[in-house]
């Protein structure tokens, strides 16, 4: 797999924080901004499948019934 250079600025105190973890770990700097970037990118990734979906589901006009409303809201609200 190719690899791409990638410059941004960051404060001192997080590129500290940074190092720190990366020494703790035995690792190099590139090797924690990776592993970062990654549970980043699959954090958000997952949130715009959702919401996608969502919208999608919306546009197909599948909603819940008041009643399967009405149900979770019980279960939620009296623990049942």
């Amino acid at each position: 797999m190719s690899k791409e250079n990638v410059t941004f600025r960051l404060d001192p105190d997080k590129r500290a924080a940074l190092d720190a973890i990366a020494a703790g770990m035995d690792r190099n700097l590139t090797y924690v901004l990776n592993q970062a970037i990654n549970a980043y990118l699959e954090m958000h990734q997952w949130q715009l499948q959702e919401i996608q979906q969502g919208i999608a589901e919306a546009d197909a006009g599948d909603f819940a019934s008041e009643q399967e409303v009405s149900a979770v809201f019980t279960r939620l609200t009296h623990g049942s």
